[in-house]
């Protein structure tokens, strides 16, 4: 089989991929519309984000077997087309959700414990104890949507912190030691930190926007490991601003680029938005990584042992 690596990724793809003969081409640079003209020649794909993999590239690539996307999310795939064509998707959240978990617990406890405040007073020589008392993750109910692997990673290290967590979730009775599924409806009433743990798709494109935000009884702190979109930037900032949201770790941004690989520019964005950006930027009260909860060293070793596997499990 010959297969075209469109993103650069641990080497252990190639070298193990080439001692079971498939043939690998790697393209890391070319535009969309130069590898459409080749596309027809390969039987797989193994990408992260760098292109869009939409109705036309797919309905192109006339010999395409698998795409493999080495990571979790698939939004950059038209997952419809693709089965329409038969094209067998494969990816890895198993890879990163050990990376993801305890992003999400350091945001919090950075978040909450005013670390990086503090750190940065001390060092310009300004010494707060009373300003800087913490808030404390034990006895906090924790409300996850979405638990999949990356839910179930955080629930299991987040209850190590005495944390009472709940979830909700489209998939029914995936209850665990680790936390309760409840209605989307309970999870409002009682969560005190909620974390998100979704795919983006057009149900959950802004399922966090005002609306959701006023329904949730009590002011809580906001986790975002998964997709920007998921969240509509304008309700989060208003939220912030009044103290229903009393703080927010995001590693995802709903202005990043599609790619992940930075943020859109100024010139691309509207003045609401620039200014709602740069509120994110510049609060005490937020917390913005650069899309790296899910990128360990361990995690880049893993996400691409679990595509080769799943290569092989399935075309060797």
């Amino acid at each position: 089989m010959r297969i075209l690596l469109l993103d650069k990724n641990h080497p252990l793809i190639t070298e193990q991929l080439l001692t079971k003969n498939f043939i690998l081409e790697e393209d890391f640079y070319s535009s969309y519309e130069d590898v459409l003209k080749k596309i027809d020649r390969y039987d797989g794909i193994i990408i992260r984000s760098r292109i869009p993999l939409d109705q036309n590239f797919l309905e192109k690539a006339k010999n395409l077997k698998f795409i493999a996307r080495v990571g979790a999310g698939m939004e950059n795939i038209d997952v419809s087309t693709a089965g329409k064509l038969r094209i067998q998707l494969i990816n890895s959240p198993e890879g990163n959700r050990d990376s993801v978990a305890e992003h999400v617990v350091g945001m919090l406890l950075i978040l909450m414990n005013r670390l990086f405040i503090a750190s940065n007073e001390v060092k310009n020589g300004i010494w707060l104890r009373e300003e800087n008392r913490g808030d404390e993750l034990l006895g906090k109910t924790v409300g996850l949507i979405g638990y999949g692997n990356m839910g179930k990673a955080t629930a299991k290290r987040l209850s190590g912190f005495g944390c009472k967590v709940i979830f909700h979730d489209i998939l029914p009775n995936l209850s665990d030691e680790f936390a309760q599924q409840v209605s989307l409806d309970e999870l409002k009433k009682t969560a005190e930190i909620l974390s998100l743990h979704i795919p983006l798709t057009s149900d959950t494109h802004y399922l966090i926007n005002a609306e959701f935000i006023n329904e949730m009884k009590n002011n809580f702190y906001f986790v975002n490991t998964a997709r920007g979109k998921n969240v509509h930037t304008k309700s989060l900032v208003e939220a912030l601003k009044t103290g229903k949201v009393k703080g927010a770790c995001l590693d995802v941004l709903e202005y990043e680029k599609s790619s992940f690989e930075n943020l859109d520019s100024s010139a691309s964005l509207n003045n609401e938005e620039y200014n709602d950006l740069q509120y994110l930027l510049n609060s005490e009260k937020v917390i913005v990584t650069p899309h790296i909860a899910g990128w360990t060293h361990q995690s880049k070793e893993k996400l691409a042992q679990f595509i080769v596997d799943k290569i092989l499990s399935s075309f060797s």
